[in-house]
């Protein structure tokens, strides 16, 4: 009955996102501080009946609104083409690039016509869009830019004929199942061969820039134009141990190395080129890991470095604004590694001035002038706020809240649940793990509580951090127990040494981690050693196993969904960033396989995955439990027909958390 009770007050109000903070758009914070002209052009855009394909990306209907004849016009209906995605106009406000299928399109304003860039039949060969693997793991859909003047048009090209299919079946709503298939590059298997091109609107030539002459086997995550004529292209090599910022012209195809960034002991973070500001003059603002700290440097015209703006000893996760008339650099940084803070620093002076003062995470987003900033705050126990700051040099003067989610804040507040204690916990080096603990504040004063630990335990990943996440964790509150979240050795915002600290071996240090959590925890008068669990999803599914699968663990029961059981059937982009290849370290992959393990497996596991899951295969799973027959070890398992990782079709979410629950429920009571 107490169960059911939960299920219908504060899990239902969770799924249901009773308690999730309104957040102000970028488009919106933009209006607000001036950044957007809505006359600027005569055209704009806007999209409906969205069609999901996969975590990113979407189909869609996209429609061009003529503002001055008040019409509005499908795009890619002369062609007839229907749903299009990642529809994107030119600076100048008279082209829109889209792509439908495996093809670029041009739709030209002046005129309603539309062309095609690219005219590949074979549907293995992509231009412009992201393919499977570049959209789940450099998180992008279009690979495609506008020049600023919006005469070129630079895109990725991608080849997949030598990509390995996965296919899958689907079994709901018909006779016979239907199979889906996708190009899926597993560890160490061949990926698709890039190139990058250059269209040219005028002629409608296109160009392949001299950017993977030496190795095909390479990656273009991100594209960015310096100028008219010259392109940025990031290269990331397959190992992802090197990072490459090419010049190429446009027009003679040359390249150039204007920056690069590689090591032979750790992985190479491609996402930080994202955060490079431009400046008018020629110079950029680069984040780097050079000196084991994401810093933020001062780079040259010319790709010369020129001085360190931020310090070490302190992550900076986020580069927002260049003043260049007071020679002000705006910044986010985590001053703990559970906060965030906004910053400003001289470039001349190199002192950092805290901007923001409440502890928790802070993000911003400042005027193009850099006169004003949209601070957004939430913490624990304060949802999504935003306030409006003037700014002058490394002042904020405050000009009044925008949003402030009161009401939200309230309904939270009227069901008395705890908030989380920020701890540090020693592992058996002595080294500090990060962790928060929920308690219930209905236990009786000298009861102990059982404890479940709940992680993600990945790569650069993060779960313990001041904000505002009311989530799955209190229904495990109101049903009575303690909630530890940990993030193990290889997690975020504490170095470069400590974030590859799991590198070329996955799970190991991990597990001994986790184990030294809950032995830490267990001394404690409050918690019941005795009754401990450990909950995880993907990553924290595998952690989950694998630590249950050491010697003396304390955990007498786990809950694994949607794991990876052997990293050889994972993607190769991701898990070779941590990895490598597998023909170059099958040793870190034989230790890293839960599928040798499994006749060391003890306590009671649930295993929870989607048949249709197009990021961990179900087939994981399944091989996984083959292990657990052979060793004749005996668990239980939730499967999902036709779900994907996120388990979120019909009911099922609802489904999954009270079977959760009652396995809890059984195990632990």
């Amino acid at each position: 009955m107490r169960l059911l009770l939960i299920i219908c007050t504060v899990l239902t109000g969770i799924l249901n996102g009773d308690y999730n903070a309104q957040k102000l758009s970028i488009a919106e914070q933009d209006s607000i501080l001036g950044n957007t002209d809505p006359t600027a052009f005569r055209y704009r855009l806007e999209c409906e009946n969205e069609e999901r394909i996969f975590r990113h990306s979407r189909l869609a209907d996209w429609y061009v609104i003529d503002t001055m004849r008040h019409t509005r016009k499908q795009l890619g209906a002369g062609m007839s083409l229907g749903k299009v995605r990642d529809a994107v106009m030119s600076p100048n406000g008279r082209y829109v690039a889209f792509a439908k299928g495996n093809n670029l399109y041009i739709h030209k304003l002046d005129f309603g016509t539309e062309v095609a860039v690219t005219k590949e039949e074979n549907t293995d060969i992509i231009s412009g869009i992201a393919d499977w693997l570049y959209e789940e793991e450099f998180a992008t859909t279009a690979l495609f830019a506008w020049s600023p003047d919006s005469k070129q048009l630079a895109f990725v090209r991608l080849d997949e004929r030598e990509v390995p299919s996965f296919t899958y079946e689907k079994y709901l709503n018909a006779q016979y199942p239907s199979i889906d298939s996708l190009r899926y590059p597993k560890a160490g298997c061949s990926n698709a061969k890039a190139s990058v091109c250059v269209y040219d609107v005028a002629t409608k030539g296109i160009l392949t820039m001299q950017v993977n002459k030496e190795n095909a086997d390479v990656y273009f995550p991100r594209l960015r134009w310096k100028d008219d004529n010259t392109l940025f292209v990031l290269r990331v090599n397959r190992d992802q141990t090197k990072a490459e910022v090419l010049s190429c012209n446009a027009r003679s195809t040359v390249a150039s190395p204007w920056y690069r960034s590689e090591s032979k002991l750790y992985f190479v973070d491609y996402s930080l080129f994202d955060e490079w500001l431009w400046m008018n003059d020629g110079r950029v603002v680069v984040l780097s890991e050079q000196n084991g700290w994401r810093q933020a440097f001062l780079y040259a015209h010319d790709g010369s470095k020129m001085q360190a703006l931020t310090p070490e000893g302190i992550d900076v996760t986020a580069l927002y604004a260049v003043d260049e008339k007071t020679q002000m650099l705006y910044y986010q940084a985590a001053p703990t590694p559970a906060t965030r803070q906004v910053y400003a620093v001289n470039f001349k002076k190199s002192e950092s001035t805290q901007l923001t003062t409440e502890e928790g995470m802070h993000s911003a987003r400042f005027s193009k002038d850099g006169k004003k900033m949209i601070d957004c705050f939430q913490s624990f126990t304060t949802p999504n706020t935003y306030t409006l700051y003037g700014i002058k040099g490394a002042k904020a003067t405050y000009l009044g809240v925008i949003l402030d989610n009161t009401e939200t804040q309230q309904l939270w507040k009227s069901h008395s649940l705890p908030e989380p204690e920020l701890i540090t916990i020693p592992n058996k080096n002595g080294q500090q793990l990060e962790a928060m603990l929920l308690k219930s504040q209905q236990m009786a004063a000298n009861s102990q509580q059982p404890l479940i630990i709940m992680h993600y335990s990945g790569p650069a990943s993060q779960r313990v951090l001041n904000r505002w996440r009311k989530k799955f964790e209190y229904a495990l509150v109101e049903a009575g127990y303690a909630v530890l979240i940990v993030d193990p050795r290889g997690s975020d915002c504490k170095g470069r040494a400590w974030r590859n600290e799991t590198y070329m071996s996955l799970g190991q240090k991990e597990a001994e981690d986790l184990i030294a959590a809950a032995n830490y925890m267990a001394r404690r008068e409050d918690i019941d050693g005795s009754r401990m669990a450990l909950l995880g999803w993907s990553y924290g599914g595998y952690e989950t196993l694998f630590t249950m699968s050491q010697k003396n663990h304390p955990f007498k029961a786990g809950v694994a969904i949607a794991p990876v059981t052997d990293w050889r059937l994972y993607d190769s982009a991701y898990t070779e960033r941590y990895m490598r290849r597998p023909q170059v370290n099958d040793r870190g992959y034989e230790e890293a396989s839960l599928l040798n393990r499994a006749a060391d497996l003890t306590g009671e596991v649930l295993i929870i995955h989607g048949t249709g899951d197009d990021n961990v295969h179900v087939q994981h799973t399944l091989q996984y439990i083959d292990a657990l027959v052979r060793a004749d070890k005996q668990f239980e398992m939730q499967l999902y027909p036709d779900d994907n990782h996120h388990l979120r079709n019909g009911n099922n979410a609802q489904h999954m958390h009270e079977r959760i629950l009652r396995f809890l429920e059984k195990e632990l009571h």
